[in-house]
């Protein structure tokens, strides 16, 4: 509580700086500012992601990974942290700098209650990373048929082919014809 009081009290006071032309002070502020943005996704702090919205703070910020905080947030598992940012906007369909999404993440770790959330969010199904894979060969590859299902229901393409050409159906019969490497935030 102390912590979230003294963060908001710096937030206030840093906020005519970073309205400002930048400075050498005022670049020392936002990025100690992203610091803590970014943490509180990390640990689910949705007290500490309140201030940040409260004050204004852009939600689709992304560190140098290209991580968001609700790549982030649904990546750690934190489903309140998640609600919260996407209730206050944050942008569902962001990519890291691999293309990889907060549901591609979700999945991946085995979110599934996240992932099922974010699916709710105005997406194509059919969102693809650098590497052409899409949620519904995450789903496949991790085995996850409520999801994969789900997805089907949206309108994902099950016949796709990422750039190794695996497909979602092989994928799913454990076909993998090439390694899978995930980002981890």
């Amino acid at each position: 509580m102390l912590r979230t009081f003294c963060f908001a009290l710096a937030l206030s006071a840093a906020t005519p700086l970073l309205a400002a032309t930048p400075t050498p002070d005022a670049e020392h502020v936002q990025a100690q500012l992203r610091a803590y943005y970014f943490q509180a996704a990390r640990e689910g702090n949705v007290a500490m992601l309140d201030e940040f919205i409260g004050a204004g703070y852009d939600l689709n910020t992304a560190d140098e990974k290209g991580y968001t905080a609700l790549i982030l947030a649904a990546y750690h598992g934190h489903r309140a942290a998640v609600e919260r940012l996407l209730s206050a906007g944050a942008n569902a369909c962001a990519q890291d700098k691999r293309g990889n999404t907060a549901l591609m993440g979700a999945i991946f770790k085995g979110e599934l209650r996240i992932a099922k959330r974010l699916l709710d969010a105005d997406c194509s199904p059919d969102q693809r990373n650098d590497s052409g894979q899409t949620a519904a060969m995450y789903a496949a590859l991790f085995q996850r048929q409520d999801l994969l299902a789900a997805l089907a229901g949206k309108g994902a393409d099950l016949k796709a082919e990422d750039a190794f050409g695996n497909s979602v159906q092989g994928l799913a019969q454990g076909e993998v014809r090439t390694p899978w490497s995930a980002s981890q935030p």
